[in-house]
């Protein structure tokens, strides 16, 4: 196992073979593969029709390559997910690995110069988790320009110079959170009311989110009659809460990210009304994880946070060794609740509890 230096934030020859496999753990074992995910062909359009593969990363790395990655924040548990995976795909495929974090989704110039401090630093690949969708398009064309490869981890970008993504459809999660509530109250059944956070605005995965969930709804009984849009910290997501407990205090459900599901919890409990209002988060982490399997959320859909981000470092290495790669990849959604919640691998969505955010690889 190579030397991995961690530090804790004071906020709290591989191949591709055809066909459907269950998915196996990406926990801290080596062996999270063969993957079931799926491929976008064309690559890079979400509309894409997509094809399912069983994923298999290279054994080893050629040489120790240097790969900077570059994430939003690590100020939630979703990214610390992703942090596990990039650092455990690193230390298995013997690379090294820098990771930056810009502080949050206003910091998008903060994210560029990041970025550009680590291609100075002699990166040889970047894998970017974006602040925004349009806002990194001319570093990542500047990046590439010095023929360095960028590969898209979990949000998106609409640049059409990357060279390769690992991520999932953000509008298919939307989708399959309000599908979920949308099955229970149909149309001609009586009216719901329900409150929307997707997230911070501009940022891709959040308006893709938001498109998502409101196609979904349409045509129910569901209304939606509020949507708020705001960083994925928890104090601003409480604030949205509570400001839209104010002005609605007859909604049925509280929908959005997962850590406004988390601040939710605790306020709903607070003010006697978790049994009126009922929670519902559109991606999931180990705050979603304890809620659905104590009753006090719903359920959520996964994205296989953890395989997204050890497959964004297997591209890049594939890349740089000029390996056959698949442009356009992640895994397939499905969604977590009271049925499933003992029986699904914790290993593809979530950190090990024992996991600290960790920066470098060596």
């Amino acid at each position: 196992m190579r030397r991995t230096i961690t530090a804790s934030l004071l906020l709290a020859a591989g191949s591709f073979a055809l066909g459907l496999a269950a998915p196996q753990s990406a926990s801290a074992g080596e062996q999270w593969f063969p993957y079931s995910i799926e491929v976008w062909d064309p690559p890079f359009d979400m509309a894409s029709p997509r094809k399912s593969i069983d994923y298999v990363p290279v054994e080893k790395a050629a040489k120790a390559w240097d790969i900077c990655v570059s994430f939003p924040h690590m100020k939630d548990a979703y990214w610390m997910a992703v942090d596990y995976g990039v650092v455990a795909e690193s230390e298995r495929l013997g690379v090294k690995m820098q990771l930056v974090e810009a502080g949050g989704y206003t910091n998008l110039n903060k994210q560029i110069s990041q970025i550009e401090d680590c291609v100075a630093s002699g990166a040889d690949a970047v894998v970017i988790g974006a602040i925004s969708f349009d806002g990194l398009n001319n570093v990542v064309k500047e990046v590439r320009s010095k023929g360095i490869p960028v590969i898209d981890v979990i949000n998106g970008m609409s640049s059409p110079d990357l060279s390769a993504k690992s991520l999932v459809s953000f509008g298919e999660m939307g989708f399959k959170a309000g599908e979920h509530i949308a099955k229970m109250h149909p149309a001609g059944s009586e009216k719901v009311k329900v409150a929307w956070f997707p997230g911070p605005p501009g940022a891709g995965w959040v308006e893709a989110g938001n498109e998502g969930f409101q196609r979904a709804v349409a045509g129910s009984a569901i209304e939606v009659v509020e949507t708020k849009y705001g960083d994925t910290g928890k104090e601003v997501q409480l604030k949205l809460v509570e400001d839209t407990l104010e002005a609605h205090p007859d909604i049925s459900y509280v929908v959005g990210t997962a850590v406004t599901a988390e601040a939710a919890v605790g306020l709903l409990r607070s003010r006697g009304l978790t049994e009126q209002i009922q929670i519902m988060s559109y991606y999931f982490t180990p705050g979603v994880f304890q809620g659905i399997k104590r009753g006090q959320i719903l359920a959520a859909p996964t994205d296989s946070a953890v395989v997204q981000g050890r497959v964004a470092i297997d591209q890049a290495v594939r890349i740089l060794e000029g390996k056959d790669y698949e442009k356009h990849v992640g895994p397939a959604l499905y969604v977590i609740d009271g049925n499933n919640i003992d029986s699904f691998d914790r290993g593809t969505s979530l950190a090990p509890d024992d996991f600290k955010p960790t920066f470098t690889v060596n």
